[in-house]
């Protein structure tokens, strides 16, 4: 028989059952964002950023890389500016004082005013395009030189009949670099031909020479980010001279080169940059010991000249166009 006692008995029991469970939902979620607010609270105390503190254009590239690092880290850290004489011992103090475990150094004035603190602060170097090899053993860092094995993938994609790739390069900057690059050209099938050269006057002789004896369906030319083997106002018109004149395809790691008639280039996304060199730190401060030295950059945008691509033959339709992040002459 339907008790109305044992109904609403039942009632009760129902709803206060149900209650409690959402009590303890609810304090499980206060738990959880409590936890969460103190992990973001530690990450915020324990990596600090250091920066030179410089105008424009390079401001905004220091400021996206700082954007791709508290995106990755999830808080907004601080950032210290730093000229090109800092007080060392003043910012080494109040990076302490702060409970900072680990620096992200930034560009050359940061990596400098970094070499000066402390040994219990870590120290992730990125923003720079190589390290002497004295520093690279004991920091972690990303450089901002496109990595070769990404340069010969797009080569190939591009020109698949090339067969080798010629790079002059400055041996005290880019040894390190070009030791990656054997290995790269030969995951690709390429032969590398690596031209040391110390002065600008020995750089011109060998493009001249390497120009006059390639052979246009399977040769290339690679300009790494280099002061001698890639200068702007002696090397570079040269070798765009003798590029466009012999038909040989140029390839760079700087996009301003692809502007002025090269191929194409690989250059960094700051952004992805900066969410890369912020999972270095964290996992310093996770207590992981990631890979020593400088890696090459893998975090990079495309650019393609197409009047140089129609000039060496080469047809890009729409699509191929799009995988590119900028082309030139702009439509």
């Amino acid at each position: 028989m339907f008790s109305v006692g044992r109904f609403a008995y039942r009632c009760r029991f129902g709803i206060g059952l149900l209650l409690a469970l959402l009590c303890a939902a609810g304090e499980a979620l206060a738990d959880g964002a409590a936890q969460a607010g103190r992990t973001n609270g530690h990450t915020a105390e324990a990596i600090a950023v250091i920066y030179p503190d410089i105008g424009e254009p390079f401001r905004a590239i220091f400021a996206q890389i700082i954007e791709g690092i508290e995106d990755k880290t999830k808080v907004r850290l601080r950032s210290y500016p730093v000229g090109a004489n800092p007080d060392i011992a003043e910012l080494n103090a109040q990076l302490k004082r702060n409970g900072t475990k680990v620096v992200i150094a930034l560009g050359r004035q940061g990596l400098k005013a970094a070499a000066g603190l402390g040994s219990e602060i870590a120290v992730v170097a990125g923003g720079i395009l190589s390290l002497p090899e004295a520093d690279s053993q004991h920091l972690s860092g990303i450089s901002l030189t496109p990595d070769p094995s990404l340069l010969f993938a797009r080569l190939k994609n591009l020109l698949p009949a090339v067969r080798r790739v010629t790079v002059v390069y400055q041996p005290q900057s880019n040894e390190w670099l070009i030791k990656l690059a054997r290995e790269a050209a030969k995951a690709q099938g390429l032969e590398l031909l690596s031209l040391p050269a110390p002065d600008l006057a020995r750089a011109a002789r060998l493009y001249e020479t390497s120009f006059a004896s390639a052979d246009s369906r399977q040769d290339a030319v690679w300009l790494p980010q280099d002061a001698i083997a890639a200068d702007e106002t002696i090397i570079l018109p040269l070798i765009l001279k003798e590029a466009w004149n012999r038909g040989v395809p140029v390839f760079s790691s700087s996009l301003s080169h692809v502007k002025k008639g090269v191929l194409f280039a690989l250059y960094p996304d700051n952004s992805e940059l900066g969410r890369s060199l912020a999972a270095y730190a964290l996992s310093l401060l996770a207590g992981d010991a990631p890979r020593r030295g400088i890696t090459p950059l893998r975090d990079v945008h495309m650019a393609l000249n197409l009047r140089t691509a129609s000039h060496l033959g080469l047809t890009i339709n729409e699509q191929q166009q799009r995988s590119y992040d900028l082309v030139f002459p702009s439509p």
